[in-house]
C-alpha cells in the first residue's frame, strides 16, 4: 500500500470518527473539540505511534483553518443580530484584550517567576477567545441577543489584536512608542480591505451568471481567502479582513446565500477537525504532566482575575447589568487560537515556548469542559435564558439571467408569524408574484385565499428591481405578522 493510499484512507477514517463524535458530544453535553482533541492524541505517539513535531508546519496549517473558520463565523452572522452589540463587541476585542494581557502577564510575573516579556506573551497568546468553539456552543443557547452578539463579534474581532501582540512579543524587536501606530494601522487597513473587498465581491456575484450553482459557494469563500491575502500582504491584520469581508459577504442577499452557508458551515466543520486532530497529533502526553502546574495557574489567573476585571472595565460604558457581565466573564471560550497562537513564538525558538504549548494545552482541555458544560446552567441561574428562539425565515436567491428575474425560496420555519397569513396579506411588491407553495410533500399553485403554513416551501418570482423589496417584505412578516407596516417593521437586515 502506497503512502498516499495510508494517509487518505487514514484520514477518511478520523474524518468519519470526528463527524460521529459531533454525534456523541451532543448526547454527552461535552464540546466537540475534546473529541476531536483525543483523536489526534490516539492517532500520534502515544496511540498508533505516528509522530509529528512540524512546529512551522503546524502554525501554517493552523493558521489556513483559523482563516476559515473566521470567514464561515462571518458569512453565518446575521448584522440585524450584532449590530446592537457592535460598541460592546468592539470593546471586548480590544480594551479587553489589552487588559487580559497586562494583568496575566503581570501575575504571571510574579507567580512564576517569568521575565517581563514572556509573562506578557503568555498574556497575549491566552487573551483570544475562540470563534470555533464560541459560535458552535452560543448558537444554542437562548440567551439575548446583545449577549450573543457581543460574544460572537468578540470572537471574531480578537483573533486579529492578539496574532499581532504575539507576533510583537515573540520577536526581538524593542517595544517603542509607535507599537499603538502600528496596531491601529493594521486593524484599521483589515477592516477597510475586508469591507472593500466584500463589497467587490458580493456586487461581481450577484451581477455574474456562472454556469452552476456550487461556484457561487466557492467563489465566495475565494473573496475571504483574499482579503486575508490581501491584509497580510499590506502588512495588515490579514484575520481581521478575512472575517469583516465574510460579515459583508454574508449580509450583501448573495445569489444561492443558503447553498453559500452550508458550503462554508461544511468546509468550517472539516477546518475545525482538521485543526484540533493536528493539535492532537503534535501534542505530547509525556510532557503535559509537566505543564499542568503552569497551565492550571494560568487559567486561574485569565478566568478569575483577567476576564472578570478586563470586562468589567470595557463594559462601563455601556451600563451593562452586573448578570450580563458576569456571563460574559465566563464564557471566554478558549479553543485551538491560543493552540496556534503559541505555536509562533515555538517555531520562531523562543526560550521557554514549548512549556508554553504544553501549558496552554492543558489550558484548553481544562477551560473547556469547566466553562463549556456549564454556560447553559450558569445562563438559567442567572436568568439570562429566555426559551428558545424561533429561527427566521430562510430566503433563497437564484438568478434566472435570461429574464432578467429571481427566484426566491422561501422556508417557513415553526414559529413564523408568516403562518395564518392569506396570501393576499402577504402584499408583495408589484413585479412580485408566489407560484408555488410545496407542503407535506406535495405541490400547488396557490391562490389569494390560501393560508401560509409552518414548514411550508414558498417560491417567488420576482423582477431584479423588486427583489429587495420582496425580501424585506416577507422578513418583515416573518417578524411582526401581517400587520408589519403599521408597526413599523420593515424587515430589512
Amino acid at each position: 500500500m502506497s503512502d498516499l493510499t495510508l494517509a487518505l484512507g487514514i484520514g477518511a477514517a478520523v474524518l468519519l470518527l470526528a463527524v460521529l463524535a459531533v454525534r456523541v458530544s451532543t448526547r454527552l453535553g461535552l464540546p466537540s473539540l475534546l473529541l476531536y482533541l483525543a483523536l489526534g492524541v490516539l492517532v500520534g505517539e502515544a496511540g498508533l505511534g505516528i509522530e509529528f513535531a512540524n512546529a512551522e508546519l503546524t502554525q501554517s496549517l493552523g493558521l489556513a483553518a483559523l482563516v476559515m473558520i473566521l470567514a464561515e463565523g462571518g458569512l453565518t452572522t446575521r448584522w440585524s443580530e450584532v449590530k446592537p452589540a457592535l460598541g460592546p463587541g468592539i470593546a471586548m476585542s480590544t480594551v479587553a484584550v489589552g487588559l487580559s494581557i497586562g494583568i496575566t502577564g503581570a501575575a504571571l510575573h510574579y507567580l512564576l517567576g517569568f521575565d517581563w516579556r514572556l509573562a506578557l506573551l503568555w498574556g497575549a497568546v491566552l487573551a483570544s477567545t475562540d470563534a470555533a468553539a464560541v459560535f458552535s456552543v452560543l448558537r444554542n443557547l437562548s440567551v439575548t441577543r446583545r449577549l450573543v452578539g457581543s460574544l460572537e463579534l468578540e470572537s471574531g474581532l480578537n483573533d486579529a489584536p492578539t496574532y499581532i501582540a504575539v507576533v510583537l512579543l515573540a520577536s526581538t524587536d524593542p517595544v517603542t512608542w509607535s507599537l499603538p501606530l502600528v496596531l491601529g494601522y493594521q486593524l484599521l487597513t483589515g477592516a477597510v480591505l475586508g469591507v472593500g473587498l466584500g463589497w467587490l465581491g458580493a456586487q461581481a456575484l450577484r451581477r455574474a451568471a456562472l454556469p452552476a450553482t456550487g461556484l457561487y459557494p466557492l467563489a465566495t469563500v475565494a473573496v475571504c481567502f483574499l482579503a486575508f491575502a490581501a491584509g497580510q500582504g499590506a502588512h495588515a491584520s490579514g484575520l481581521l479582513a478575512a472575517y469583516v469581508a465574510g460579515l459583508v459577504l454574508g449580509n450583501s442577499k448573495l445569489p444561492h446565500r443558503s447553498d453559500t452557508v452550508s458550503f462554508a458551515e461544511g468546509v468550517g466543520w472539516l477546518a475545525q477537525i482538521g485543526l484540533f486532530v493536528l493539535l492532537g497529533l503534535f501534542a505530547s502526553p509525556s510532557r503535559l504532566i509537566d505543564a499542568l502546574v503552569p497551565g492550571l495557574v494560568a487559567g486561574a489567573v485569565l478566568t478569575l482575575l483577567a476576564r472578570p476585571i478586563s470586562v468589567l472595565v470595557s463594559m462601563a460604558p455601556f451600563r451593562m447589568p452586573w448578570r450580563e457581565q458576569l456571563f460574559l466573564s465566563w464564557a471566554g471560550l478558549r479553543g485551538a487560537v491560543p493552540i496556534v497562537l503559541a505555536m509562533i513564538p515555538l517555531s520562531q525558538g523562543v526560550p521557554g515556548a514549548q512549556q508554553l504549548v504544553d501549558a496552554v494545552f492543558v489550558l484548553v482541555i481544562v477551560l473547556t469542559l469547566v466553562q463549556g458544560t456549564t454556560l447553559g446552567a450558569l445562563a438559567k441561574v442567572l436568568r439570562l435564558d429566555s426559551g428558545a428562539r424561533p429561527k427566521g425565515v430562510d430566503v433563497d436567491v437564484a438568478t434566472l439571467d435570461e429574464i432578467d428575474a429571481e427566484l426566491l425560496q422561501v422556508t417557513i420555519p415553526a414559529g413564523s408569524k408568516l403562518h395564518g397569513v392569506y396570501l393576499s396579506e402577504l402584499r408583495l411588491p408589484p413585479g412580485a408574484t408566489v407560484s408555488l407553495v410545496a407542503r407535506a410533500g406535495g405541490a400547488f399553485t396557490p391562490v389569494s385565499t390560501t393560508r401560509l403554513q409552518e414548514l411550508d416551501q414558498v417560491l417567488v418570482v420576482t423582477t431584479q428591481d423588486a427583489r429587495v423589496a420582496t425580501e424585506s417584505r416577507i422578513r418583515a412578516v416573518d417578524q411582526a405578522g401581517r400587520f408589519a407596516k403599521w408597526k413599523g417593521v420593515s424587515g430589512d437586515s
